[in-house]
This record gives C-alpha cells, sequence and structure tokens, in this order.
C-alpha cells in the first residue's frame, strides 16, 4: 500500500507562485509514475503534469505548459510541483497520484490506484 500527502497549497495573486508536494510513504517500490490533477468546483478531476519516476519523462496539460514544473526525488519519493505565472484559472484543489500498475493511460484518473487529501490552490485576480 502507498500514502501519498499533499503540501504547499494556499492564496497567491494573479502571477505568483507556489510549490507544490507529495510525500509518498509506505510500499514506495511499486511507484511507477506520479501525476498532479485539479478539481475546480463543479467541474471532473483534470490532469495537470506527470513524471515517471525511473527516468524523469514529464507531461503536461496544454495550460501548464511554460508556466509549471514537474519533479521527483526518488530518494525520498516526493514529487513536486513548481507554479509560476498563476492565473486565476489554476483555482482548484490539487490532487496527487500515484500509478503502481504502468496502465499507459497517463492523462486518465483511472491510471492511477492511489491519492493524497488534495490541497487547496486559489489565485485571486
Amino acid at each position: 500500500q502507498v500514502q501519498l500527502v499533499e503540501a504547499g497549497g494556499g492564496t497567491v495573486q494573479a502571477g505568483g507562485s507556489l510549490r507544490l508536494s507529495c510525500a509518498a510513504s509506505g510500499d514506495t517500490f511499486m511507484i511507477y509514475g506520479m501525476a498532479w490533477f485539479r478539481q475546480a468546483p463543479g467541474k471532473e478531476r483534470e490532469f495537470v503534469s506527470r513524471v515517471t519516476m525511473f527516468d524523469g519523462t514529464t507531461d503536461y496539460v496544454d495550460s501548464v505548459k511554460g508556466r509549471f514544473t514537474i519533479s521527483r526525488d526518488n530518494a525520498q519519493k516526493i514529487m513536486y510541483l513548481q507554479m509560476n505565472t498563476l492565473k486565476p484559472e489554476d483555482t482548484a484543489v490539487y490532487y496527487c497520484g500515484a500509478d503502481s500498475r504502468g496502465l499507459g493511460i497517463r492523462r486518465r484518473t483511472e491510471n492511477y490506484d492511489y491519492w493524497g487529501q488534495g490541497t487547496q490552490v486559489t489565485v485571486s485576480s
């Protein structure tokens, strides 16, 4: 089993920055990839970014390319999301997901079998 804990959310003005973290514990050897999703009120959970643990391959949704950077520390099993030039449209609860199965559907929620509790990001205009 894997446990995930997100941190780093908060409230910032448009144009500001935040750095989110997701710490994995338990059977972390099982984790093939980790991803960030976000969910705004009234909307479905949306893919944001993913990193493959063993080689650091990254993927981003178009709306955050050039502004967000995902990274991972394999020794500590922590995933980060550096969010720059934040926009009000980025406001959401951000969730960390972990993939232990390698299904290959990396941008879909069903690819991830472990989830954290979420951390709120609010960007004011």
